[in-house]
Parts: structure tokens; sequence; C-alpha cells
């Protein structure tokens, strides 16, 4: 059973940096895709960043140039590097996991594992 833990959020202002994690572990496969997802109240969960076992990125347009997403293989954790912070990236993040090959885009449907979640809150 994969299980996903998230870490690292929390509040700061705008302008700011935080660094989420995400631990897995409970998987064997080499094909795999990952990814950051985030609610904010009242509105649907996004795609935020995906990473694919290729070493494949992508961002939503909202994020690109501001936020990074990488993997440490040697610890099973994927991470995000969240810098320029801005009000409007408030949310809820979630790691989430597809535990198979093809094409890692940033709809949540098809992710078949997800976290708990951490909250992201940036202040003005």
């Amino acid at each position: 059973q994969v299980q996903l833990m998230e870490s690292g959020g929390g509040s700061v202002q705008a302008g700011g940096s935080l660094r989420l994690s995400c631990a897995a572990s409970g998987y064997t496969g080499s094909r795999y895709c990952m990814g950051w997802f985030r609610q904010a109240p009242g509105k649907e969960r996004e795609g935020v960043a995906t990473f694919d076992s290729d070493g494949d990125t992508r961002y939503a347009d909202s994020v690109k140039g501001r936020f990074t997403i990488s993997k440490d293989n040697a610890k099973n954790t994927l991470y995000l590097q969240m810098n320029s912070l801005k009000p409007e990236d408030t949310a809820i993040y979630y790691c989430a996991a597809r535990i198979s090959g093809g094409y890692c885009g940033l709809r949540p449907e098809g992710f078949g594992y997800w976290g708990q979640g951490t909250q992201v809150t940036v202040s003005s």
C-alpha cells in the first residue's frame, strides 16, 4: 500500500518561501507519476506541478518560474520549493502519486494515492 506523508506547510508573508516535502513508501514499481495539487476554500482541486520517473516536470502557468518540483530517489521524497509566494497561493497542498507510466499531467483524476494535505497560508 502506497503511503504519502506531506510536511513543510505553514504561514508566510507575500514574497516569502516555503518548501514542502512528501515522503513516499510502499511502492516498488519503476514507473510512476507524482505531483503536488492544491485546493483553496470554495475552489476545485488543481494541479500545481508533476514529476515522473523519466525526470520530466510540468507546472501550472500560475506557478511557473516561482515553484520547483524535485525528487530525492534515495529518500523517496518529493519536494516543492515555493518562492515569491503570493496570497493567491494560499491553499491546502496535497501530494499525490500514480504507480504507472504514461502522460504525467496536472489533472487530479487518475492519481490513486493521496497524502493528508498540508496548509499553506500567504498573507499580504
